[in-house]
C-alpha cells in the first residue's frame, strides 16, 4: 500500500529542488527525515513539511509507520511567472520565477 502528499506551486526552480528529492529516494522515512533535518539546501525545507504530510496520511490509514520508506521522490516543472528588471538605456531583462511541482510517496516495506 502507499500513501502520497503533494505540493503545487512551490516558489523553488525545480532544478534546485530536484537534488534533494534524489538524496532521499529509497530511503526510510526515519533516515530521510535525519537527512533533510540536516541538510543546507532551501528545498529541503518544502520536502519535508511534504514527507510529514504523507506519513500523516499513512497514519490515518493505520499503516505501519516504523516500515514506511520513500517509493517515489518527484520534482516537477510548475507555471513560470514572468518579470522584468529595469536596466540602463532603457533596456529591460527578464527575471523567471520558477516554480515546482513536489510528490512524495512512501510505501510499506515487506
Amino acid at each position: 500500500m502507499s500513501y502520497q502528499a503533494s505540493h503545487r506551486y512551490a516558489r523553488i526552480a525545480p532544478r534546485k529542488a530536484r537534488l534533494v528529492a534524489d538524496l532521499i529516494r529509497g530511503m526510510s522515512i526515519d533516515e530521510a527525515m535525519t537527512q533533510l533535518e540536516f541538510s543546507k539546501k532551501r528545498a529541503a525545507w518544502y520536502l519535508k513539511a511534504v514527507l510529514k504530510s504523507a506519513i500523516a496520511n499513512a497514519e490515518e490509514q493505520d499503516a505501519d509507520v516504523q516500515r514506511l520508506f520513500i517509493e517515489v521522490s518527484r520534482v516537477d516543472e510548475g507555471p513560470t511567472i514572468k518579470r522584468f528588471q529595469p536596466k540602463d538605456r532603457g533596456r529591460a531583462h527578464p527575471i523567471n520565477k520558477r516554480t515546482s511541482h513536489l510528490h512524495v510517496v512512501v510505501g510499506e516495506r515487506n
